[in-house]
């Protein structure tokens, strides 16, 4: 073996290196080290498979034959007991054979002897390179979970545990379900419930919002394209369903796709099978549809905009989630979850709503639903004294005036006193405070019809989606 190893500084692991010949493993025990990793040295697959037994490793390099036993022992151990070690076959018998059933078992690579240290280094190189790899992808998938939040259903009430029976019977399946509700309700949370209580839980969970993708992007955005398929089309672009692949592609607000859309998502339904833009030849891809709208899609059908054999295929499974107006017993433990997740706590004290805080957000109508109600805590979180959340906080839109107030506020003064100065008016609402206002209430006044509020505020339907998404992200913020 020679001994010729680059001296830069590589990521220490964990290795387990297993070869009878006594000169090779001393002069591993020595070397291994030398390029900064945790050595473990055996002679024999039984006291390997021992030290496996103890120890986790990042890698494993392993002689085939050997006495008492075979490497391939040792390789079978590691894939049963400790998936993630690579395992690198280091052996002077191998041969074509061998190099084949390495790979079926998993191994990472195949090193025939002679092989040198420099070799060695390279292979542990790029273990450590991957695994560096593995790590980050754990850190961002974490770092989005706290994001995003858990995917939990809070609330005990009736109608939601109706919707959370519904959920545990229909996730394991395959089969398409379609969630309706009005807008701000909380139809993603549902459909990524579907996706974590489902065989797909460890695969993507892609969502896109149908009517905020401009139409003439909609195929691109979803299906793909070929370079040079249209103007602007620089690159290849590889679309959401195979982004989604082998997880959960959640399309929400559906009904807002046009007829020739609908045609192409039917085609994927019934065939499995996609076309990039610009190509022939179709791609096969395995992806469950999660469908969302607060637009009903049976009238749509009746007036021609809604293709009635793309509304029974994804409606196998039909999920309706309630306004918060009919579940305010859950509003308490709403107000709980939602001012956690501002704060970034997991939990925070009941205490922090009283009673009298919870009457007064339980006597509003909620047209917003919760994504309203998180702006509204938002608001008094902001001004409160950070512990406890007083009716006085809230937004005037639910504030009532007690009857003291009113009385003060109308009497005249005593005979011989100083008339009081009058209250000093509250702040005016900022420009983007009303525009807020006057989106929720034309949301309320159409039952959340996006359109038809769109068309009632005097704007474009993708300008009323990008004014939602900023006042979202607005919400996250912080």
């Amino acid at each position: 073996m020679e001994s010729a190893v680059s001296t830069r500084k590589r990521p220490s692991l964990r290795v387990l290196f297993v070869d009878d010949e006594n000169s090779i493993a001393e002069l591993m025990r020595d070397e291994l080290p030398r390029m900064g990793h945790l050595a473990t040295i055996c002679q024999s697959p039984g006291t390997a498979i021992e030290a496996a037994r103890k120890n986790v490793f990042d890698a494993a390099i392993i002689d085939l034959r050997m006495p008492g036993g075979s490497g391939w022992d040792v390789i079978e151990f590691l894939r049963q007991n400790s998936p993630e070690t690579a395992c690198v076959i280091s052996t002077g018998h191998g041969d074509r054979d061998a190099a084949i059933r390495a790979i079926r078992m998993g191994a990472y690579d195949f090193l025939p002897k002679p092989v040198s240290l420099f070799e060695i280094g390279n292979v542990l190189d790029r273990i450590a390179e991957k695994k560096a790899l593995q790590n980050r992808a754990l850190a961002l998938e974490t770092r989005l979970q706290r994001a995003e939040g858990r995917a939990d259903l809070i609330g005990n009430s009736a109608p939601m545990m109706r919707v959370q029976k519904l959920i545990d019977r229909i996730a394991p399946t395959d089969s398409a379900v379609l969630i309706l509700g009005e807008t701000g309700t909380g139809k993603e949370m549902v459909a990524r419930r579907i996706h974590e209580q489902s065989e797909r839980s460890r695969e993507p969970f892609v969502a896109v919002n149908c009517g905020a993708i401009p139409e003439n992007l909609v195929e691109s955005e979803l299906f793909g394209h070929r370079r040079g398929a249209f103007t602007g089309a620089d690159s290849n672009r590889t679309g959401l369903f195979e982004v989604a692949s082998g997880g959960t592609l959640f399309l929400d607000e559906l009904g807002e796709l046009d007829r020739g859309m609908q045609v192409k998502l039917l085609r994927f339904l019934e065939s499995g099978e996609i076309r990039r833009v610009g190509e022939n030849e179709p791609v096969h891809t395995d992806v469950r549809i999660v469908c969302a709208t607060n637009r009903e899609l049976q009238q749509m059908v009746q007036q021609g905009q809604f293709r009635e054999d793309l509304y029974f295929r994804i409606n196998t499974f039909e999920i309706y989630l309630p306004p918060l107006r009919e579940r305010l017993d859950d509003i308490p433990a709403l107000a709980l979850h939602l001012i956690a997740r501002h704060l970034k706590r997991d939990t925070v004290p009941a205490s922090m709503v009283p009673p009298e805080t919870i009457r007064a957000l339980q006597a509003h109508t909620w047209p917003g639903n919760i994504r309203e109600l998180a702006n509204v805590l938002e608001h008094a979180l902001i001004l409160s004294d950070g512990e406890v959340l007083k009716p006085s906080d809230l937004p005037r839109s639910l504030r009532k005036a007690s009857p003291e107030d009113g009385d003060r506020a109308t009497a005249p003064p005593i005979a011989g006193t100083v008339a009081p100065a009058p209250a000093v008016a509250s702040p005016q609402k900022t420009l983007r405070q009303m525009e807020e206002d006057m989106i929720w209430q034309a949301l309320e006044r159409h039952k959340g019809d996006k359109p038809a509020a769109a068309r009632d505020l005097g704007i474009a339907l993708k300008t009323l989606y990008n004014k939602l998404t900023q006042l979202g992200e607005q919400r996250n913020a912080g």
